[in-house]
């Protein structure tokens, strides 16, 4: 199975790929007037299109998931945002982001701390920024994906598109895929049923296949349990309805704020099947919720493969 984008973002991506790719045919081989220029490129994004440099030296990025694809090119942004969730950058990318400045959170970017680093490109998402688009155009060329997290292979479609590495990203994309299948089958994931549970201030929340981490396990052939899901594909729960957490296999994790015993040591959670057979698994939430991209995507391959043994069958 294949970590898939939204059948109604297919067009997007397509258009997305095929726009930074002619673009580079137009910037090199036009003498018109009105052609970009040989050291600039045109992409086509949420917001529209940008003329961007074809080798940009001072990236900001301004979310998440841009973040992790950034750090899987090979590249290091001048500035970032960090996560409201996180204390700092993510632990599995903090020590790639050395000479990395913070502006701001991904909900409220600094953008005078983002003008002060003089970027050449600044990327984010429409979702989240798009009232602060024409002052960030107004810093430096702005690229925009559609969604945050959810569709996540957009995200990482379109920074790669905006630093001009499409190629070597949708390489990436394909090699995560085929590692998901493979470690999927050796840990008997078809067949299986997994529930995914982060832990809040005062209930829970479960992730259904169209989460970051939700598609992941799904590509991996593992099954979510049906939910009344909402339009992000979760469902919030009060501790009283620990038996929506179903799955023959449970991975849990805890985001700012939550009890980090309560939620676990109740009765009803030490009733759940998956508890009581020893398949429930305490996980990073910085990884499974916020880490989203390629590398956070290969943590939670990781931690499957670590972790989880195939369920024994009658």
């Amino acid at each position: 199975m294949t970590i898939a984008p939204r059948p109604n973002r297919r067009r997007f991506l397509a258009a997305v790929i095929a726009t930074a790719s002619a673009a580079v045919l137009v910037a090199c081989g036009s003498t018109t007037t009105d052609a970009a220029a040989p050291d600039t490129r045109v992409v086509q994004h949420a917001m529209g299109e940008s003329t961007v440099p074809v080798a940009p030296k001072r990236v900001v990025v301004i979310d998440s998931p841009h973040l992790d694809a950034l750090v899987a090119l090979g590249i290091t942004p001048v500035g970032a945002t960090v996560s409201a969730a996180n204390d700092g950058f993510p632990g599995y990318l903090r020590d790639q982001l050395g000479g990395t400045t913070s502006v701001g959170s991904t909900t409220s970017p600094n953008v005078e701390a983002i003008a002060a680093l003089r970027p050449d490109l600044i990327i984010g998402s429409k979702v989240r920024h798009e009232k602060l688009y024409a002052q960030l155009s107004g810093i430096a060329p702005t690229v925009f994906s559609e969604d945050s997290g959810t569709n996540w292979k957009e995200q990482a479609t379109v920074t790669a598109a905006a630093v001009n590495r499409t190629d070597e990203m949708a390489a990436k994309l394909a090699a995560l895929d085929a590692r998901a299948v493979a470690v999927g089958k050796q840990v008997g994931a078809p067949g299986t049923t997994l529930s995914i549970v982060r832990f809040r201030a005062t209930a829970f929340r479960l992730y259904g296949p169209e989460t970051f981490s939700g598609s992941v396990i799904t590509a991996m052939g593992f099954t979510i349990p049906q939910k009344a899901w909402n339009e992000h594909s979760m469902v919030e729960l009060s501790p009283e309805r620990f038996d929506e957490i179903n799955g023959d296999t449970v991975f849990h994790t805890r985001g700012a704020g939550a009890d980090p015993t309560a939620a676990t040591v109740t009765t009803r959670w030490g009733a759940l099947p998956a508890v009581a057979a020893g398949r429930a698994f305490a996980v990073e939430d910085e990884t499974w919720m916020v880490g989203i991209g390629v590398l956070g995507a290969g943590r939670i391959i990781d931690d499957v493969q670590r972790l989880v043994k195939p369920v024994a069958r009658p």
